[in-house]
C-alpha cells in the first residue's frame, strides 16, 4: 500500500512538471522579444469608434524593456491603457503555463493557438490566446482577457517577413467593459454624448501604424 501511494505521488508531480511546461514555440518568440532592450518609432493613430470623431494623430513611442511604453505628442497627451502593450512583456511579467490549442488558418496562413494561464495572482489578466506565426517566429494576434477591463483581441501587421515588430496595430474592444481604452487629451474630438448612451455594445477598434523603428538589442 505504501509503495503503491508513493507511486501515485511521484506520477501526480510528473503530471505537474508536464503542465507546467512552456510551449517551445512560445519560447522561441518570447526570446526573441526579450532580445530587445528598447526602441523608438513614430505612430499614426485613428479611433474607430461610431459616436466619437477624431481626426488622425501622430505621435512618437518610447519604450524600454521592463518599463510601459511611452507616447509623446504636441497634439495629445495619451496614457497606455489595456491592448496598447504591443510589446507583449505584460503577458510574460509573471509565471504562466501554457496549453496547446491546436493550428488555425487565418488568411491563408497556419497559426499556432496557445493559451497562456498565469499562476502568480498579481497578474492583471486571467487567459490570454496568442496566435502564433511558427515560420517568422512572432505573434500574429492576441485575445486577452483582463480581469477588471473586459476582453482585448490585438491583431498585428508585418512590413518584412524578418520583423518582429509591428507596423500596424488594430486593437479591438467593448467600451461598456472598459469605458475606454486609453484616456488622451486632444484637439479637435466630438464625441455624440447622444449616441453613445443609445447603443446597446458600444464598440470600437484603434488603428495604429508604426514605422521609423530604431531598436536596441542585446
Amino acid at each position: 500500500m505504501q509503495k503503491f501511494t508513493i507511486l501515485i505521488c511521484l506520477l501526480l508531480g510528473l503530471n505537474c512538471m508536464l503542465a507546467q511546461e512552456i510551449n517551445s514555440d512560445l519560447l522561441v518568440v518570447k526570446n526573441r522579444l526579450d532580445s530587445i532592450q528598447g526602441f523608438e518609432a513614430n505612430m499614426e493613430l485613428n479611433v474607430d469608434i461610431s459616436f466619437i470623431n477624431m481626426p488622425t494623430k501622430y505621435a512618437a513611442i518610447k519604450y524600454q524593456k521592463d518599463t510601459p511604453m511611452e507616447f509623446e505628442s504636441e497634439d495629445f497627451i495619451m496614457i497606455p491603457k489595456r491592448g496598447l502593450d504591443f510589446s507583449m512583456q505584460e503577458l510574460f511579467r509573471y509565471p504562466f503555463i501554457t496549453v496547446d490549442r491546436g493550428s488555425e488558418e487565418e488568411e491563408g496562413v497556419i497559426l499556432k493557438k496557445i493559451n497562456i494561464i498565469p499562476t502568480d495572482k498579481k497578474a492583471d489578466f486571467a487567459l490570454a490566446t496568442l496566435w502564433l506565426d511558427t515560420n517568422l517566429k512572432r505573434i500574429e494576434m492576441s485575445e486577452i482577457n483582463t480581469k477588471k477591463d473586459g476582453t482585448f483581441t490585438v491583431s498585428m501587421e508585418y512590413n518584412s517577413s524578418q520583423a518582429i515588430m509591428p507596423s500596424e496595430v488594430i486593437i479591438s474592444f467593448e467600451i461598456e467593459k472598459i469605458k475606454l481604452p486609453i484616456q488622451y487629451l486632444a484637439k479637435d474630438v466630438d464625441v455624440d454624448r447622444k449616441e453613445m448612451r443609445n447603443q446597446d455594445v458600444k464598440t470600437g477598434r484603434i488603428i495604429l501604424k508604426i514605422d521609423n523603428y530604431k531598436i536596441d538589442y542585446k
